[in-house]
């Protein structure tokens, strides 16, 4: 088993955001010298500083503990997608089909299963999403608007716009979307 660098994350988390240390120590409040030296490996990050640095990188803090191999395959094959479960309906789910997201767009498959929601509250995230549905057809809730979207239909949804998804029929229906930067 590899071990995880998380320096090295890091590292390249902050070059992708065109970020200096200088630059990432003033939006976390960390000092440049400490930021340098977690990123050399030399000093160990609290939780509360990786915290911070993960708010500041607008990035999930687990992403500094995934280990991706720089020869990784980019292709995702069916039977081995990563998966979202919600333990409150297991039937409804995400599958990731984008290798990982790391990268500035993440690439999903919504599975809703007949008669569920993605939520049961409206919600909103800093990214732009784009969505086409594959298979059924699923009511949009966005803002103050109902959406009926049929299979072939595709949707923008701008960012920090309230919405959630509803299948209302019988039937299941899978709606896939991308969304930059990755929020999942």
């Amino acid at each position: 088993m590899n071990e995880v660098d998380i320096s090295r994350n890091i590292t390249e988390y902050r070059k992708s955001k065109n970020l200096t240390i200088k630059e990432l120590a003033s939006l976390t409040g960390v000092t440049p010298s400490l930021l340098s030296q977690i990123e050399k490996g030399t000093s160990n990050p609290s939780i509360n500083t990786l915290k911070q640095i993960s708010k500041a990188l607008d990035i999930p803090l687990f992403n500094f503990f995934i280990n991706d191999n720089p020869t990784e395959n980019l292709v995702v094959r069916k039977d081995s997608r990563k998966k979202i479960m919600f333990a409150e309906d297991d039937s409804f789910a995400y599958e990731l089909l984008t290798p990982n997201s790391r990268g500035t767009i993440e690439f999903m498959l919504m599975k809703i299963p007949k008669r569920e929601s993605s939520s049961k509250e409206l919600f909103s995230h800093k990214g732009e999403e784009v969505a086409y549905v594959m298979k059924g057809c699923v009511s949009l809730h966005l803002m103050n608007t109902v959406i009926e979207l049929n299979c072939g239909d595709s949707v923008k949804i701008p960012p920090h716009s309230n919405h959630k998804w509803e299948n209302n029929s019988d039937e299941d229906c899978e709606v896939i979307f991308a969304v930059t930067p990755p929020s999942f």
